[in-house]
């Protein structure tokens, strides 16, 4: 019969264990060491929209900026395309047409240096602000389930693959719209181009492809805010524990509450054992008289104030007057100071100013009784 009873709990036992074990309902948020973790695996809340976003905006801003200074240095550069070509003895020179190259190519880099440093910045600064600084190698590690055909079968047909060409179409329909408006709104004006000179076409189409690229991008920016806000609840959901994981998180860095309450138990054991060490080598015990009981030592060579070596309320002080009664220590009544030095004074240290006067007098009563002064 006891053995029955004893199955029977232990499989009671196993099936509350198996009911919140690590397959469990993942309804608890991630701890921070949870998410610490998934940083160093390089899984983030990221959405490449906002990069996208971003890339657009500054790099056309940029070369709107830029546009006279990028003008004089391609001005220059044909200009000296020319020069060089004009030379026609050495046009067949191989050492000479390799200068000639790499001369040309200095020059344009020269000319892109600036919009190209720029999308480098926003680029580092796009990822940053997205995920902190967080470098890792762990994404580009080989791993054989990327490989597998069957979980690449199901990555293509998956609620996210399908989640990103809806956005692509999007995306796509949203683009050819504003191109359309900004080149409908446009097109009327094209025989006016015909009364231009060449420099002052060419700066009226750059502005319009331009400032249609700036309205592309504020498409994305809004875009990039709506795909990050869903990013992340999905990120968060994945990232989400069960109660089980999340306990077993916690026995793991902090040790199990059983023993962590144990070790408590016996730390405030040792403090109490030497607190009461210390009431024989108190000069006076001041009481409630009932319900506190607090320890005061000064000694005129080492401190400058008093100092309290002991305290406790109700049984703990009990336990105070009667250690000071077998050791001949003083016990004084006073009711205000006692709990003054109780709520405001913890074990060691020194006496505030405002209680200077009333332990005085309470220790120069007690001086007196010895005859110690």
């Amino acid at each position: 019969m006891n053995d029955k009873i004893t199955k029977k709990r232990l499989l009671e036992l196993n099936l509350q264990f198996f009911a919140d074990g690590s397959g469990g309902e993942k309804t608890e948020l991630p701890t921070e060491k949870r998410k610490k973790e998934a940083r160093g695996e390089g899984q983030f809340a990221k959405s490449m929209e906002i990069n996208t976003a971003m890339l657009i905006i500054f790099s056309f801003f940029s070369i709107k900026i830029f546009i006279p200074y990028m003008y004089e240095k391609i001005t220059e550069l044909f200009k000296y395309i020319f020069s060089l070509l004009s030379n026609t003895d050495e046009i067949f020179n191989a050492s000479y047409m390799m200068n000639f190259i790499i001369n040309i190519s200095g020059k344009t880099l020269e000319i892109l240096m600036p919009v190209v440093l720029i999308c480098m910045i926003v680029g580092i600064v796009a990822n940053v602000v997205q995920v902190g600084w967080h470098p890792t190698l762990k994404p580009l590690q080989p791993k054989l389930n990327r490989i597998s055909p069957l979980a690449g079968f199901k990555r293509i047909f998956s609620m996210r693959s399908i989640m990103e060409l809806f956005k692509s179409l999007m995306k796509l329909v949203l683009i050819c719209a504003i191109i359309y408006i900004s080149i409908n709104s446009e097109i009327k004006l094209l025989p006016s181009y015909i009364n231009m000179s060449l420099i002052q076409s060419t700066t009226k189409a750059g502005n319009v492809i331009i400032d249609t690229a700036l309205q592309i991008g504020i498409l994305f920016a809004v875009l990039a805010i709506i795909d990050y806000s869903y990013q992340r609840f999905e990120h968060m959901k994945t990232m989400k524990m069960s109660k089980y994981e999340v306990r077993k998180e916690y026995e793991e860095t902090e040790g199990k509450p059983e023993i962590k309450q144990k070790i408590r138990q016996k730390m405030r054991q040792i403090s109490m054992l030497r607190m009461m060490q210390d009431v024989p080598k108190a000069d006076v015990i001041i009481t409630n008289p009932t319900h506190y009981a607090v320890a005061i030592k000064y000694d005129q060579k080492k401190d400058a104030v008093p100092k309290i070596v002991a305290k406790g309320t109700d049984f703990l002080a009990q336990r105070i007057k009667e250690v000071a009664k077998e050791n001949d220590v003083e016990i004084v009544e006073n009711k205000p100071l006692a709990r003054a030095l109780y709520a405001t004074v913890e074990i060691g240290e020194e006496i505030p100013a405002e209680l200077y006067g009333a332990v005085a007098e309470i220790l120069a009563f007690v001086y007196r009784l010895k005859n110690k002064v």
